[in-house]
């Protein structure tokens, strides 16, 4: 019913609007911290001088016991609903590298992988090799011919890659081959539609190149998916915006919905502030910053890891304050709970500061003081909505 409601009352204005992501950000409560999540736990001042002048809540990637990818999960936080608009990870990794996709490509995301003499899969990232290794294990895959089709190898990061299959009438019927545990086998590529063939084909070579190395010695295939267009972020929001994200997936999931590209000169925090600027000085008034090393801890199980993340972002935040934006959104795109070492379904901690808010109501920035916060719950695809009334940028609905 509310279609359309949103594009519709977009004005244009001068405010400048920062939406920063911290992957994972949410947890539940861990019994050697008392009780507390990561970020209860973690020393955030920054984040909780923001709280303290502005409004928090808890928002809902997808839907109520959902667990999202992180795709889906970044598409809501951009007002894309997740269901609606389906990408798969290959084709988002493959625009953050910034390969020219051509409408109808299959695309999929590798992840290199150990397996063991039996097949077994030991390790789903191959100790997290790096990205010079995975550069060299890519040059090795190029040369996979299929008859029939182009077969693109492109590095991501570290244990990352992915592939692009380009040829007639391909589908994206496939399942994932990566089991998603240790302990298994890959998932075997089964079927008899052209797409699975060339894909089965294409696994079996890579593995026969790669079965003497180690430690990655095979490869998973992840989120297949062909290319189509999105509507931009400005068409349907007025945004001008740009991202700043040092992993190449979350600049590629951006890209699709229409976002400048920021280049980082440094891969570090550093090198982000410079191109948070770089983006305002270009007239940009809407800035998403991507903060990884939370969720990697999350996965990873690691509860202390997790907790310097989120401090390491809130000691770096008053030099992205500094440049004078109007409305500061802080968020994550999901939860990943060391506890699960995985995605979850649960709500997701939101703050924002600036515009006429409600505030008054919180003194830090916690899943705890969220869930009581004055946003209350709410869907990830009204915080966009939410910053743009914030910024001044919705007019008034009727008369």
């Amino acid at each position: 019913m509310y279609r359309g409601l949103v594009e519709k009352l977009v004005r244009k204005n001068d405010s400048r609007i920062l939406l920063a992501v911290i992957d994972g950000l949410g947890d539940i409560s861990i019994k050697e911290l008392g009780g507390r999540t990561p970020l209860e736990a973690a020393l955030t001042p920054e984040m909780d001088r923001l709280a303290a002048g502005g409004v928090l809540g808890m928002h809902i990637p997808v839907a109520r016991g959902i667990t999202p990818g992180s795709g889906p999960a970044h598409l809501g936080i951009f007002g894309y609903d997740p269901v609606t608009y389906q990408v798969g990870r290959g084709v988002l990794a493959a625009l953050g590298v910034g390969f020219k996709l051509k409408h109808g490509d299959l695309a999929a995301r590798i992840n290199f992988c150990t397996v063991n003499d039996s097949g077994m899969v030991t390790d789903r990232r191959a100790g997290r090799i790096s990205t010079e290794k995975c550069v060299e294990l890519v040059g090795m895959l190029t040369d996979i011919r299929i008859e029939g089709i182009e077969t693109f190898v492109i590095p991501v990061k570290q244990h990352r890659a992915c592939v692009v299959f380009r040829g007639e009438d391909l589908s994206d019927d496939i399942q994932d081959t990566d089991p998603g545990l240790t302990g298994q086998r890959p998932v075997q590529v089964t079927g008899s539609s052209e797409s699975r063939r060339i894909v089965r084909e294409f696994q079996e070579k890579a593995g026969e190149i790669l079965k003497d190395r180690k430690p990655a010695n095979f490869i998973l295939l992840r989120g297949f998916a062909l290319h189509r267009e999105f509507p931009s972020i400005e068409e349907r929001f007025g945004l001008t915006a740009a991202v700043v994200a040092l992993y190449p997936m979350y600049r590629g999931v951006a890209g699709l919905v229409g976002m400048n590209i920021m280049k980082c000169l440094t891969e570090d925090i550093s090198g982000q502030e410079k191109a948070v600027k770089k983006a305002l000085d270009n007239g940009h008034d809407f800035v998403f910053l991507h903060h990884k090393p939370a969720d990697s801890a999350g996965e990873d199980g690691n509860v202390q890891a997790k907790i310097r993340a989120i401090e390491e972002f809130d000691r770096a935040l008053p030099s992205f304050l500094d440049f004078g934006f109007d409305v500061v959104c802080i968020t994550g795109d999901h939860s990943t709970p060391c506890a699960m070492k995985l995605h979850s379904w649960h709500s997701v901690p939101v703050l924002i500061h600036g515009g006429p808010q409600r505030w008054g109501c919180s003194t830090a920035f916690s899943e705890k003081q969220a869930l009581s916060g004055a946003l209350g719950s709410f869907m990830s695809t009204d915080i966009v909505p939410l910053l743009l009334a914030s910024a001044g940028k919705l007019a008034k609905f009727g008369a």
